[in-house]
């Protein structure tokens, strides 16, 4: 126990820049060797950040309150009060537009929590009220842009708002990706690596596990040849090499790593924490071992914590499997794999085999 005290000690000095050269350099030694000090690392850069962003929650709603008093809030509302109908009839045509723009206003409040704590109130109320001057600029143009590009030739531009990563489940065009991927979805439609779009549906979804099952729904899909990888049905251990492939920009990346917990964000039990550099795209892409066993779906990241992320284990891909018609997977589907045949290969003929059961998820709406 006090190993591990003074272990933290020096990890949270090490965080906060107090250590030497020296000191310095033999932790991160350390840190290279040991996958469980890497681990306590990045848990404990995650608490601090953590920590640092609830004291500047603090912070903001203290200064926040300390404009509102100086603020004459009935004055403003009733010199700026618009006719309702126009409310309505602004709101009914340009509620994208505002939605975006009122994510810009809050944004640029949050930013205020970066003024320093000793700052006159009446410094503050100047910087405040740039910002939100900003944030109508931003509107405005936006409204500008939308009403400029909605129609081409009379007919609806169709935005690809966000998306993610899938990956086959079976030959037959069943997809496994996360839910918050295709939440709030108008459209969805997956591309291939060389490029071709189909049209998928989804007809299966798991809040709980963050789990979503697609199905190509497209008259120019062809079937895909045998799936290569297999599910992993133990669990997996801490250093255990892990890799993603997923579509974090236009085409596909490849991240490499390690399990660096068995647990994910604050002891969740159904995620793996994984030593890997992601982005948003890679959301719903699948976390392979070296012998291209299926450990888990990537789902997310830690807030301002590089080098991390979170994935949920491969048994709850089993389970959202198990949820759905097995006669509608067909015979050539990932769970009746016995043995992965992405195993004793070299990572860059893994690659070539496994990009082509992994799909960009395009999300319109």
């Amino acid at each position: 126990m006090r190993n591990d005290l003074e272990l933290d000690a020096i990890i949270e000095d090490y965080l906060l820049g107090k250590l030497n050269p020296q000191e310095t350099e033999a932790l991160e030694q350390l840190r290279r060797n040991d996958p469980a000090v890497d681990h306590k690392v990045v848990s404990h850069k995650f608490f601090l950040e953590s920590m640092e962003m609830f004291a500047a929650q603090i912070r903001l709603k203290e200064q926040l309150n300390s404009i509102h008093a100086e603020i004459n809030v009935e004055g403003l509302a009733s010199s700026l009060r618009p006719h309702p109908s126009r409310v309505v009839q602004l709101w009914r045509k340009q509620k994208s537009a505002i939605a975006v723009a009122a994510s810009f206003l809050v944004l640029s409040l949050v930013s205020v929590y970066s003024i320093q704590h000793n700052t006159k109130q009446k410094e503050q109320l100047v910087l405040l009220s740039n910002q939100v001057n900003k944030a109508i600029k931003t509107q405005n143009s936006l409204i500008r842009k939308i009403n400029n590009t909605t129609t081409t030739a009379g007919k609806p531009v169709i935005q690809n708002s966000f998306g993610g990563t899938g990956f086959a489940i079976s030959t037959n065009g069943y997809i496994l990706t996360n839910l918050h991927v295709i939440n709030g979805a108008d459209s969805l439609y997956v591309q291939n690596n060389k490029g071709e779009s189909f049209k998928v549906k989804s007809i299966y979804t798991d809040p709980q596990n963050d789990i979503a099952i697609l199905k190509i729904n497209d008259k120019n899909f062809s079937h895909l040849s045998s799936i290569p990888y297999t599910i992993k049905k133990n669990t997996s251990s801490i250093g255990e090499i892990v890799y993603t492939l997923g579509y974090p920009k236009d085409d596909a990346v490849l991240g490499e790593g390690y399990v660096s917990s068995k647990n994910g964000f604050v002891g969740d039990t159904t995620q793996y924490q994984v030593s890997i550099p992601v982005n948003p795209g890679n959301s719903g892409g699948p976390l392979l071992d070296a012998n291209g066993n299926l450990v888990g779906i990537i789902s997310g990241k830690p807030d301002q914590t590089e080098g991390a992320a979170f994935a949920i284990k491969s048994k709850y891909i089993l389970e959202a499997m198990r949820a759905i018609p097995q006669d509608s997977l067909g015979t050539n589907r990932l769970s009746s794999n016995k043995k992965s045949m992405l195993s004793g290969l070299k990572r860059t003929k893994q690659i070539e085999k496994l990009q082509d059961y992994v799909f960009m998820i395009k999300v319109y709406n």
